[in-house]
């Protein structure tokens, strides 16, 4: 049997980078998002930012609150908010789930990523309690610790 072939027009992973830096991460989750079409055309054309995005219930639905999605260049006159909130999709479980991490232990629920998954757009998002300043230097120092070795082993392997 033959291999997919990657496409050389690969659809755009929209990233939340600064959510590894600022939240301790535990449960993630796949969920399924609202959108209109001139909003799905603008995350095709990677005209979106989730970086300061959030997830929060209200009443007994899950919103996306804060995800910066551009305007879509041709869409005229039925064109979306930027900003506006999103219904997140998920299982009646995993929201129940969800809403008593959040409400017991004053967690956060943030967005890691924005992509495709066939046809659809999912978002990966994750509960998360924030970090203090003393955590973010601990894992700086472990990042470059870390780089630090690999580059010596690299170079240890080139000689």
């Amino acid at each position: 049997m033959s291999k997919k072939k990657k496409s050389s027009n690969e659809l755009p992973v929209l990233s939340n980078t600064k959510a590894r830096h600022k939240f301790i991460l535990e449960d993630r989750y796949e969920a399924g998002i609202v959108l209109c079409g001139t909003e799905v055309k603008s995350i095709r054309a990677g005209a979106a930012q989730i970086t300061e995005s959030y997830a929060r219930f209200v009443k007994d639905e899950l919103f996306l609150f804060n995800a910066h999605i551009a305007e879509y260049e041709f869409g005229g006159e039925d064109n979306h908010p930027t900003q506006q909130a999103r219904k997140l999709l998920l299982k009646r479980k995993e929201l129940e789930r969800l809403r008593v991490e959040v409400e017991a232990a004053g967690k956060t629920i943030v967005p890691l990523k924005l992509y495709f998954k066939d046809a659809l757009i999912k978002c990966e998002i994750a509960v998360g309690s924030g970090k203090n300043l003393r955590d973010k230097r601990q894992d700086l120092k472990k990042q470059v610790a870390q780089r630090e070795a690999d580059q010596a082993l690299k170079n240890a392997i080139k000689r």
